[in-house]
C-alpha cells in the first residue's frame, strides 16, 4: 500500500508490482503477489482507485516449466488488469509461456540483470540474446529494458534500446553514478552517466508508448523527492528540433 501512496505523492500514474512486496506496515508478514487471497487483491485494487494509480506490470516473477504456476501469474494479472508480465524465464519453457501470452492477451517482457562474471550461463544481460529469444515469436513476447543494469554491465543503454526496437514493452529507467560497476548507485535523472536524455530520444524515435518506471533503490527510506525529480525530468524532456 505504501508503494501506491508514494507513487501518487511523487506524481506517478502507473506502478509495477513486485512478487515479494510487503502488503502494508500494518501487516508486515503479508506479501502481495499472485498467491494473494481475493480479499487482499480487492483491497489493493481499491487503494489503486483511491490514489488514481494504474497497475500496468508485474515482476520480476519466475516463469518456468510448471504450467499450473505460470497460469496463476497470468490469471492474477488478468484480475488486476495488468498487461505486462516481467520475467527472467526458463528458456526451455518459452513455448508454453507463449501459449499463455496468446490465451490471456498479456505481454511477456524479459528483464535483464547485470552481467555475472562467475555465472556465464546467465545471458539475459545481453540484449542481442534477449532479441534472439523473442524475435520469431508472438509480437507480445519482448523485453523489459532495465537501463541501469545495462550500464552496470558496461553496455551503452542507448544502443541496447536500439537493438530491441519494437520489442520493448516496459522500461526500468535508471541513471547511475558509475558505468561498469555492478554496485553503481541510482541518482536522479540527468545527474549520472546513463545519458537519460539520449535514451528518451531513442524511445521517442521508436515511438515507444511506455510505460517508463522509476526503479530507484538509493536513499530507500526517503526517496520520494528523488523519484519526483526523475519524473519531473521525463515530463520536462523535449525532443531536439531537427
Amino acid at each position: 500500500m505504501e508503494a501506491i501512496e508514494k507513487t501518487a505523492r511523487a506524481g506517478g500514474k502507473t506502478i509495477e508490482f513486485y512478487p515479494r512486496q510487503k502488503l502494508s506496515p500494518e501487516q508486515p508478514d503479508a506479501v502481495f503477489n499472485h498467491e494473494s487471497a481475493p480479499e487482499v487483491i480487492a483491497a489493493v485494487k481499491a487503494k489503486l482507485a483511491e490514489k488514481d494509480v494504474t497497475a500496468v506490470a508485474y515482476g520480476v516473477v519466475r516463469l518456468g516449466s510448471n504450467e499450473v504456476e505460470n497460469r496463476k501469474v497470468f490469471e492474477f494479472c488478468k484480475t488486476m488488469g495488468i498487461g505486462i508480465v516481467v520475467t527472467e524465464p526458463e528458456v526451455a519453457a518459452l513455448d508454453q509461456i507463449e501459449a499463455l501470452v496468446k490465451e490471456f492477451d498479456i505481454k511477456m517482457a524479459i528483464h535483464n540483470h547485470p552481467r555475472r562474471p562467475l555465472d556465464r550461463a546467465y545471458l539475459f544481460w545481453d540484449p542481442e540474446y534477449v532479441l534472439s529469444l523473442v524475435k520469431d515469436r508472438d509480437p507480445r513476447m519482448g523485453a523489459c529494458a532495465d537501463t541501469g543494469h545495462w550500464v552496470r554491465s558496461g553496455l551503452d543503454p542507448v544502443e541496447c534500446v536500439r537493438i530491441l526496437k519494437g520489442r520493448i514493452f516496459d522500461s526500468h529507467l535508471k541513471d547511475l553514478d558509475e558505468k561498469g560497476n555492478p554496485k553503481a548507485k541510482d541518482v536522479p535523472y540527468g545527474g549520472g552517466v546513463s545519458n537519460i536524455s539520449a535514451i528518451l530520444a531513442e524511445y521517442h524515435k521508436q515511438g515507444y508508448p511506455g510505460p517508463i518506471h522509476v526503479e530507484y533503490e538509493s536513499n530507500w527510506e526517503d526517496n520520494v523527492p528523488d523519484v519526483t525529480r526523475c519524473l519531473d525530468f521525463v515530463r520536462a524532456w523535449k525532443p531536439a528540433v531537427e
